[in-house]
């Protein structure tokens, strides 16, 4: 059996498992999990033409790098609907994913070579997204359930913005927990993608254990910029109560 046939043969039994046992438990994301792994699917075969033409031609990276910036906002801003959050979302993403990528570039841990940089950063958008997603939609889950509080800010003279402040730090700080926790049990309780990745490619543990940690931290600083911009972002946008925000 060829290594093609294998990896069709693999993926199709664990979705078929994720769909059995969604069905099994009445959580009914059969669909879901077939459309989803299909799109997974093309999409890495696209991004992976995609990034073998960057890689050949490196003046193409910034471009590659601001479609990333903008699907990644997009697809965050959806998530906070009826809140029209998308410049905030591509603020909060490309200050975290920028902030923390000239860091590690300008200090040399990193050449600044499209080699390097291109995976790093589109990396740290990655994360960046999912920050400002559980960050905005915990903050407007905050204020809606604690509106009775914000109208009493409000009769005491706060600002709208001042009147939410509270929330966003809440939900900042709770939309860090998956980076703080992957942070604290790396090599414990699990061994990160790029780690196992550099592994299988040949690297050294060493080499694998400098890179990773470089992805971690800077997920870390990344995300923190990214929930930090996106409640705060929030908090100067929002007049009424956030009832039945995005989902």
């Amino acid at each position: 059996m060829s290594g093609t046939l294998r990896l069709v043969v693999a993926l199709g039994l664990l979705v078929l498992v994720a769909a059995a046992v969604g069905r099994a438990a009445g959580v009914r994301q059969e669909r879901d999990v077939l459309v989803v792994t299909a799109r997974a699917v093309v999409q890495i075969g696209v991004v992976g033409l995609v990034l073998g033409l960057v890689l050949r031609t490196p003046v193409l990276a910034p471009a590659y790098l601001l479609l990333a910036l903008g699907a990644a906002s997009w697809t965050a801003a959806r998530r906070l609907r009826p809140l029209r959050a998308w410049p905030v979302t591509a603020a909060a993403i490309g200050a975290g994913a920028g902030t923390a990528s000239a860091v590690v570039v300008g200090v040399g841990a990193l050449p600044l070579h499209v080699l390097q940089v291109l995976p790093f950063t589109a990396q740290l958008i990655g994360g960046s997204m999912t920050a400002a997603t559980l960050a905005g939609r915990r903050m407007l889950d905050e204020v809606d359930g604690g509106w009775d509080a914000v109208e009493g800010w409000l009769a005491l003279g706060a600002t709208p913005h001042q009147a939410v402040t509270g929330a966003g730090r809440l939900a900042a700080a709770r939309a860090l927990v998956p980076a703080l926790d992957q942070t604290r049990t790396v090599g414990i309780v699990t061994l990160p993608g790029a780690f196992v990745g550099l592994l299988l490619g040949g690297a050294s543990p060493l080499e694998a254990a400098r890179v990773q940690l470089l992805v971690l931290v800077g997920l870390l600083a990344a995300e923190t910029i990214a929930a930090v911009v996106t409640t705060r972002g929030i908090g100067r946008r929002l007049r009424t109560r956030p009832v039945c925000a995005g989902g």
